[in-house]
């Protein structure tokens, strides 16, 4: 069985995490040498919950989470501090969300995960166009264009995903996900729209990964999403009134991402269609996870 991901709550997450306080924010080798050691260190702790002894799911890492989830709650918390971490001219985010979807299946859940294509629907109004690039094999390639108001400000993103399935077995299954390319747009909409190069612009979101771990058992599929990104950093005399902020909107957004997941499991359910195949178009250029540079 396959996996995907649901990174619209990491790129809404990253997003408020990076209000636009100045212009002109570069991403320098020092910043990407600490966002690489982080993201393997992400990735060590994931293969670690693989082992005999050691949790898959971070909902079993407490008594009390797996029927609050069964309840109908959605939980979001930092993996990291309070959910942000500082690095040389930047700031690391690391968050996880979990939810239940009573009656569905690990088929099911991932066949709507897949479908590229109708994220826009799905994700609507944030995501203004998706587009399934490659897929094959377990892996998959797709775009993004999304749309959002970031106190008060109009960012838009074009970027382009990379992700690799994990099946663990019949009932659990992982995918690792990461941008290969982010590019904001400058004036989105209006005459001089431009899109910038990648690594410059306001640093809204400079690069992102998310781990995305299932479950199907009780009657449902556990959905667990980890999102971590890297954006610019905060200027020391605006954090006291950003770091709240930020917080609050990066529970908020990957709530609702989660939530409109579990939306459109339960609409394909209801109105069944025919989804996107994953497996029916050749995925080029590589593999989906090998990159110096996440």
């Amino acid at each position: 069985m396959k996996t995907a991901n649901f990174l619209f709550g990491l790129v809404a997450v990253m997003a408020a995490g990076a209000p636009r306080l100045t212009r002109g924010a570069e991403l320098k080798p020092e910043t990407m040498q600490a966002w690489n050691q982080y993201v393997l260190s992400a990735d060590s702790h994931m293969h670690e919950r693989l082992e005999p002894g050691h949790q898959f799911l971070w909902t079993d890492e407490s008594p009390d989470r797996s029927a609050r989830l069964r309840r109908g709650e959605i939980l979001v918390a930092p993996m990291t501090g309070l959910g942000t971490r500082r690095v040389p001219d930047g700031l690391i985010h690391h968050w996880v969300g979990a939810l239940f979807i009573p009656g569905a299946t690990l088929e099911s859940v991932l066949s709507v995960a897949h479908d590229y294509d109708h994220y826009k629907e799905m994700f609507r109004p944030k995501v203004v166009d998706s587009k399934l690039i490659a897929c094959e094999d377990g892996q998959q390639r797709y775009s993004v264009l999304w749309l959002n108001n970031v106190l008060f400000v109009n960012a838009a993103l074009k970027s382009q995903y990379e992700a690799r399935d994990f099946p663990v077995d019949q009932r659990r299954s992982y995918n690792i996900a990461h941008v290969i390319s982010a590019q904001e747009i400058e004036s989105y909409g209006e005459k001089d729209e431009r899109v910038l190069p990648p690594g410059q612009g306001n640093g809204f979101i400079w690069r992102l990964q998310s781990i995305a771990r299932y479950e199907e058992r009780d009657g449902g599929v556990y959905v667990e999403l980890e999102a971590i990104g890297l954006t610019r950093d905060i200027p020391a005399s605006l954090r006291w009134m950003a770091n709240p902020l930020v917080a609050r909107l990066s529970r908020s957004t990957l709530a609702m991402s989660l939530r409109q997941t579990r939306e459109g499991v339960a609409a394909s359910t209801r109105e069944p269609r025919a989804l996107a195949s994953c497996g029916t178009r050749g995925f080029r250029g590589g593999s989906a996870v090998a990159s110096e540079d996440y």
